[in-house]
């Protein structure tokens, strides 16, 4: 059974978006190819932050996250080469479309005083980025397992060639921008 929200696009979105004379094949429009969720942890903190870091990114993706290393050593951040610094997990296909739902319809909503989220984080090529303070909005989340609030990024990645095509096809996707 395919993610209720990759029927939504097959049924209302691609429609929508081929409406103007800009697309004339159905593979020109654009689609979200992945999601990539990244938490950064301090490597200041103790030794179990990554792993708990690990665990929240496991419980509200749903799939083991990959751990990032640092690539020079800061001598000021006391920061060596090959130490842990956070972890990334890289969604795609229906695991996507559920997380992408799930976002936009349980955890966002969850954000004290939520007025929507700026619609300015594109990068120019069709990519959106999104920072969270909070890992607690998700509701997969024991609030009485966690030990240190966790903040994330999470980015958007599409098919789309400017900014306002992925805003559009986001839009239509169901994205709550301010």
């Amino acid at each position: 059974m395919k993610p209720r929200l990759y029927q939504k696009y097959i049924d209302t979105v691609v429609p929508e978006l081929k409406q103007g004379d800009t697309y004339k094949n159905v593979h020109q429009v654009p689609v979200i190819e992945k999601i990539v969720v990244n938490m950064g942890v301090s490597a200041t903190l103790e030794k179990g932050a990554l792993e708990d870091a690990a665990k929240d990114l496991t419980v509200i993706t749903g799939r083991k996250p990959v751990f990032c290393r640092a690539k020079k050593s800061v001598s000021n951040f006391k920061l060596r080469v090959g130490q842990p610094i956070g972890c990334r997990v890289t969604l795609r296909r229906e695991v996507m479309y559920e997380f992408f739902d799930r976002l936009i319809t349980a955890a966002l909503p969850r954000i004290r005083d939520f007025r929507g989220i700026p619609s300015k984080s594109f990068d120019g090529r069709g990519n959106y980025s999104l920072g969270i303070s909070d890992q607690t909005i998700f509701p997969e989340i024991d609030l009485d397992k966690i030990k240190r609030t966790q903040g994330m990024d999470v980015t958007i990645v599409t098919t789309a060639e400017t900014d306002d095509e992925a805003r559009k096809l986001l839009k239509l996707m169901g994205m709550p921008f301010a």
